[in-house]
């Protein structure tokens, strides 16, 4: 499976942007983020999750970083593939977490 035009679409508007930005154009902006990222159907291929990963901003800007986080994870190949630094992003550091975690209880 390739990378889908709705990933792609998604992914050239960057991050996600943080709730504290209040701009109509940081409104604007999330509104395009959030039809974009609703329109990614599951499950997701390796190269989409890759490209996905990108999209993880600073917070959880409004529930939409939950939506994608969940995107990633319908992987096959569960992402990320090494425990990312103290330092990376928070996002990151939570599929870390959650896959070393699932693989705890099996």
């Amino acid at each position: 499976m390739g990378v889908r035009s709705e990933v792609l679409r998604f992914v050239e508007l960057g991050p996600l942007p943080s709730e504290a930005d209040d701009s109509e154009a940081g409104d604007a902006a999330f509104g395009e983020l959030e039809r974009r990222l609703r329109a990614v159907r599951w499950p997701v291929s390796d190269d989409e999750a890759r490209l996905l990963v990108r999209g993880f901003g600073d917070d959880e800007c409004f529930g939409l970083a939950w939506r994608l986080l969940q995107l990633v994870e319908t992987a096959p190949t569960p992402l990320p593939a090494v425990e990312p630094a103290a330092g990376a992003n928070e996002w990151l550091r939570l599929l870390w977490h959650r896959r070393h975690d699932a693989a705890q209880d099996l």
